[in-house]
């Protein structure tokens, strides 16, 4: 069973899983990090040289294949959950975690959002976090806290899949 990770830029995807990784010797995989590994390209540059239709179609593979993987801590990028063809690949032997990080919380850990596009605006940040947080409860098999530091977060989720 594969533990997949969801929820908006910030809420600690990547940190929280490679703590959970740590933690039970699980290989951890990242879909924006396999879809870069396959075309050789930045997911900022996809965009920016293909546009989003082309990069969720290579996300959508990235999401099948990462269903595939056994016994995985699986991060998925910010907008992957917000498909419902990528929720139905990767439930497929996988149990979906959302990491629910409040907008404030998530504001400071990505700060000036120098290296996150989507946050030069905040207003537009707010409006696409509450857009996509419905759509991340909806995929979720669990909901956790993602206020809490890496390690506190990843600690929760082992406990919740000793219980599973």
């Amino acid at each position: 069973m594969n533990i997949v990770l969801c929820g908006f830029m910030g809420a600690g995807k990547t940190v929280v899983g490679n703590e959970l990784s740590r933690i039970t010797g699980r290989k951890f995989v990242d879909t924006d990090e396999m879809i870069e590994q396959q075309t050789g390209v930045s997911v900022p540059s996809i965009f920016a040289a293909h546009g989003e239709e082309y990069f969720r179609d290579l996300e959508f593979e990235a999401c099948k294949r990462a269903a595939r993987l056994k016994n995985s801590v699986v991060s998925t990028g910010g907008g992957a959950m917000t498909f419902q063809r990528n929720v139905d690949a990767i439930k497929k032997g996988s149990k979906v975690v959302f990491l629910d990080a409040s907008f404030d919380v998530i504001c400071e850990r990505v700060g000036d959002g120098a290296s996150r596009p989507l946050f030069k605006n905040r207003e537009n940040a707010k409006k696409l976090y509450d857009e996509r947080r419905e759509k991340y409860l909806a995929a979720a098999d669990y909901v956790v806290n993602g206020d809490m530091s890496a390690l506190k977060t990843a600690a929760v989720i082992v406990e919740l899949f000793k219980q599973a």
